[in-house]
């Protein structure tokens, strides 16, 4: 194992200093438990919270700042966060106007994200959570009691994060949330494992001429184990298996995010992302708004993931409003 590490067993909270330290004008990292919070956190309007395990930055304190995320709970790699430190976020931000959880649909996020609102509202906050289940790879897992979050997260939290900042009340940013959780599919391909710090060994293992189709962001297994095939084959594959599962339609308005697993040069995605444009063009899909690049990464593990939401002028609006995150910003 050759990573940019001291000791394993401190490569989380050694990350989240430098990222305090890199973006002080944005967030603040609190610690015992780990908690990223925006450095201006709301006041009178609803606090927008979402976090899981490390490994996949930037997502989710790459994503802390106007816009988008008031705190974001980081939890051990490719672990949840407990519920105190989820707790922790709640109370550095939650005013009168309540919060909304955002939590991919793995076991332990679920659990333990559900019990810090239970917790809140134990403190009299209202605390809503919603869980983003876009993958369409499997229907279940080891990991998970049905579907995967994966790409679409980071499109809810940019959505939600508009509609918060807007003014939004709770019931509407959670309405808004819950339409694009049922708007959004993704897929993911791996063709090499991550290597976790404190196991030092890779995930799972891969022929030179294999990859594994349908992987999640942990390196858990997917559809299929295929030959390595050329980008068009690949590409097609996976837009087909998005397409097919809203099912997307003819004049559907969507936005693509084409997605770094966290090495996968910008090269090769660019190549990808065109290719998809392409095949979604011919089935009478049309593209209205882009993203690409790595923002929701498995460590180092080669590979891609593409996300398809279904948009209209609201969403489109709010996907367009400023944005301003260590990974993510645009607008004034």
């Amino acid at each position: 194992m050759k990573k940019i590490i001291n000791d394993p067993a401190a490569v989380v909270a050694e990350s989240l200093r430098g990222l305090a330290l890199a973006h002080a004008d944005l967030l603040r990292v609190e610690d015992d438990p780990a908690v990223v919070v925006r450095t201006d956190a709301p006041t009178g309007r609803v606090a927008v919270i979402s976090g899981g395990g490390s490994g996949h930055e930037p997502l989710h304190g790459g994503f802390v700042g106007p816009g988008m995320l008031d705190a974001a709970v980081p939890g051990p790699v490719f672990t949840s966060p407990t519920p105190d430190a989820v707790q922790a976020g709640i109370t550095a931000t939650t005013g009168d106007a309540g919060a909304l959880l955002i939590v991919k649909n793995y076991t332990g996020d679920v659990l333990n994200f559900e019990t810090a609102a239970e917790l809140a509202a134990a403190d009299g906050l209202d605390v809503r959570s919603v869980v983003i289940d876009d993958d369409v790879a499997v229907k279940d897992s080891t990991y998970t009691a049905g579907r995967r979050g994966v790409g679409g997260t980071v499109l809810l939290e940019k959505i939600a994060g508009a509609a918060a900042a807007r003014g939004d009340s709770l019931d509407a940013v959670e309405a808004l949330a819950r339409k694009v959780i049922g708007q959004v599919r993704s897929i993911g391909v791996a063709l090499t494992p991550p290597t976790v710090p404190h196991a030092g060994t890779p995930s799972f293992e891969l022929a030179d001429d294999e990859i594994e189709f349908g992987i999640g962001i942990h390196g858990e297994p997917g559809r299929e184990r295929l030959k390595a095939e050329p980008a068009d084959a690949l590409v097609a594959r996976m837009v087909e298996a998005v397409v097919s599962d809203l099912p997307f339609a003819e004049g559907d308005r969507v936005l693509l995010f084409t997605n770094s697993m966290g090495g996968t040069p910008l090269v090769e995605l660019y190549l990808a992302h065109g290719i998809a444009e392409r095949l979604l063009a011919e089935h009478g899909i049309v593209v209205e708004r882009r993203l690409v690049g790595p923002y929701i990464t498995s460590l180092e593990m080669q590979g891609m993931s593409l996300t398809l939401l279904k948009i209209d002028d609201e969403l489109t609006e709010l996907w367009d409003a400023p944005v301003r995150t260590p990974a993510l910003r645009w607008g004034s």
